[in-house]
């Protein structure tokens, strides 16, 4: 299994038809990180850039998905397999039952 970023060009003017698929949008990248198959989802703070690390077997796998994101047609984007990707581990505190 590799990891790919792809990164994501977004529209100068988000229209209405944009503005009205961001949940259903929301709610794919929470299916897919549940999944294990989408492992960072991050937005430029200017609203042009978006970019995504995802576990895949192959490109055509993180392509298929990426087909299934509702606001697709408004993104172009450009895969890349990357040798490694590091990233802080979210750290949970241990409780003790002492």
């Amino acid at each position: 299994m590799s990891q790919y970023m792809v990164e994501f060009d977004l529209p100068a003017v988000m229209d209405e038809g944009f503005e009205n698929r961001i949940p259903a949008q929301r709610l794919k990248v929470e299916e897919l990180m549940e999944k294990g198959f989408l492992l960072s989802y991050s937005l430029s703070m200017d609203r042009h850039k978006l970019w995504c690390i995802f576990k895949a077997d192959s490109e055509l796998e993180v392509m298929e998905s990426i087909s299934e994101f509702p606001l697709i047609k408004y993104m172009t984007p450009m895969i890349t397999e990357l040798m490694f990707h590091n990233m802080v581990a979210a750290r949970i505190p241990l409780f003790s039952l002492n």
